[in-house]
């Protein structure tokens, strides 16, 4: 508005050059650019709405969180979920598939009350493989949801312990001994200073955690191949689970169960084919911390926005997170990826997926433009 008043004043006043009006209007979108690029690289999503329409306004234009809202369901859902159902079809062809979920709340659920809780689901690849980050909306923790989702996957799933993947078929379910740990600490956290013999068995446990993470980086630290971790691990950990099952066993029969360290030992054995099933295959890793890091962005975001008015609104959402968590993932920089996207998306056949394929954040046909420099 301001640039336009100008420009309207040296008309009056016979001042008036096209190639300076030109110069101060293109300037005026490249300042607007940059802000819009800043914000969603740095991207927790809900919370950049606010701020981009703040820094809109900046600039004289009156451009409201409700209209960028609608924006975002309209791009998720028109053009960016062709692209989320595709890498869904190659998530489901991988042979380690990590999962996790959060709680969410979504405003305007058919019979539920704007304060009952919602999910965000997350899926994701194994360290192995091209990084696929996918995140779904659903409005309940039911394990019917991720039966659903990864129906036709038949590799090994690795999750927290959440008794809802358990549904899941033809899958072998894989623990996470950073949970397992965090039992043991979370006890040693909750001991009064005078519990020594607790504090002893919290320690020890906690020992074995920490002997198997250390053997672990040892594996990776000295890039053995994939054979040889698997070997590596039947030679160094497998001594080392033996010890802490049989420690685990002896110490359920002398804590209470109820107790901070009955319930770290009771998770353990009952989880202990679970946890143990990493050692099937070199490819596999001792925790879940892949799926816990990739929902995170979405935890972050939820603490600003704190809930989704609809449901459409939070299957966007999920779209929108999946595309641009897995470009950064990819090293790539959302802002230009999403730009590249909405310029090729329309005009590509999106029946063809060869031609779907060359717009996957890792393929070798992405613009160097979207591309974020490796720093030597």
């Amino acid at each position: 508005m301001k640039t336009l008043e100008k420009t309207s004043n040296k008309i009056e006043n016979d001042e008036f050059n096209i190639e300076e009006a030109f110069k101060e209007l293109q300037n005026q979108n490249i300042l607007l650019t940059q802000q819009i690029e800043k914000l969603t690289a740095k991207l927790n999503w809900y919370e950049e709405q606010f701020r981009l329409s703040q820094q809109i306004k900046n600039f004289r234009i009156a451009l409201s969180r409700q209209n960028l809202a609608n924006w975002i369901i309209h791009g998720a859902n028109n053009h960016l979920k062709v692209l989320y159902d595709r890498m869904h079809d190659l998530l489901l062809e991988e042979s380690i598939i990590h999962a996790d979920e959060t709680s969410m709340q979504v405003l305007n659920e058919e019979g539920k009350k704007p304060t009952s809780k919602s999910y965000m689901w997350l899926y994701t690849t194994g360290m192995y493989s091209n990084p696929i980050f996918l995140y779904e909306y659903q409005p309940s923790r039911a394990k019917k949801h991720p039966k659903k989702f990864l129906k036709g996957f038949n590799g090994f799933l690795q999750t927290d312990g959440y008794p809802g993947y358990n549904a899941v078929e033809d899958i072998t379910l894989v623990g996470c001994f950073a949970h397992a740990r965090r039992g043991f600490t979370d006890t040693l956290k909750a001991l009064p200073k005078d519990a020594t013999t607790s504090k002893t068995n919290a320690e020890k446990g906690l020992e074995f955690c920490d002997k198997l993470f250390k053997l672990e980086r040892e594996y990776r630290k000295e890039k053995l191949t994939l054979e040889e971790i698997y070997k590596k691990r039947l030679e160094k950990t497998k001594p080392v689970l033996q010890d802490f099952l049989l420690w685990l066993k002896t110490k359920e029969k002398q804590v209470l169960p109820k107790s901070n360290l009955g319930k770290a030992i009771n998770y353990c054995l009952n989880q202990w084919d679970k946890l143990t099933a990493f050692m099937l295959d070199g490819r596999i890793e001792i925790s879940n911390n892949r799926a816990e890091k990739a929902i995170k962005p979405f935890v972050i975001g939820r603490k600003n926005f704190l809930f989704s008015k609809s449901p459409k609104g939070a299957q966007a959402s999920a779209i929108t997170y999946s595309i641009i968590e897995t470009a950064k993932a990819n090293n790539l920089n959302p802002f230009y990826y999403l730009t590249y996207l909405f310029e090729k998306l329309p005009n590509i056949d999106l029946d063809d997926m060869e031609e779907l394929d060359q717009l996957l954040p890792w393929s070798e046909s992405i613009s160097e433009n979207c591309k974020i420099p490796n720093k030597e």
